[in-house]
């Protein structure tokens, strides 16, 4: 093995591990506590199933430690391509990115505090207490939502250095490229047009499934070295 196609190994290893712990809070604790319409009814969930709520706050965490990696890792395999496009795939991928989940970690915390209610906060009423559960919980899908600016951002710089690596195939780099304009969509809908954000989303998501085919390229095929020299720009 080429230390090209170690380096394609790791960044891919990375990417997948880094996506599936985050896909814990992002899709599974929603799916199995989160009642739509029915604020009551989530904060009991939340309150009833805590130990699996507070799991979920720790694989968002533990996602976000994994992420930070990712584009470093990325960086590592590409930065020959493209020192500058490189480094600014770095700062939307990672040091944009990470702060937010870190920050969102509030808004879960506060939503539990409601939820279970008692202490300092007995002077809200049951009623009172699950719906500012609701709405942190609300208020973190918002923040979600505007990280997604920076999660279709970094997308562009990546799948052009994808593109012009000659070692990666060119139609990952352009369905990468697509990648980013279809989470771009997807956030400004879900601020102008609230409600609409779901169709979008689905309608995405043939373009957003090229991370996926990059993450398993990368894991299964690796990186095959250049049949000529690979012309780096400097800074």
């Amino acid at each position: 093995m080429t230390s090209l196609s170690k380096n394609a190994r790791v960044a891919g290893l990375l990417y997948i591990t880094a996506s599936a712990v985050g896909v814990v809070r992002l899709l599974y604790i929603p799916s199995k506590l989160f009642v739509d319409g029915n604020a009551g009814a989530t904060a009991n969930n939340l309150a009833t199933h805590e130990f699996l709520f507070r799991l979920g706050i720790v694989s968002n965490l533990i996602a976000a430690v994994l992420w930070m990696f990712v584009p470093l890792a990325l960086y590592r395999l590409l930065k020959e391509v493209d020192h500058p496009q490189a480094a600014l795939m770095v700062i939307l991928g990672s040091l944009m990115q990470v702060p937010l989940f870190f920050c969102n970690t509030v808004n879960d915390v506060a939503a539990l505090l409601f939820a279970r209610g008692g202490g300092f906060l007995s002077v809200f009423d049951k009623a009172q207490s699950d719906a500012f559960a609701r709405l942190f919980l609300n208020l973190h899908h918002q923040l979600d939502l505007a990280n997604m600016m920076f999660a279709g951002l970094w997308l562009f710089p990546f799948g052009l250095l994808v593109y012009k690596s000659r070692f990666l195939p060119r139609i990952l780099g352009v369905w990468l490229m697509a990648g980013c304009f279809g989470w771009l969509a997807y956030c400004v809908t879900g601020f102008l047009f609230p409600g609409h954000d779901d169709r979008v989303f689905s309608l995405i998501q043939p373009l957003t499934l090229g991370e996926v085919a990059v993450m398993l390229w990368l894991v299964i095929m690796g990186a095959r070295e250049s049949s000529g020299p690979v012309r780096v720009k400097p800074w």
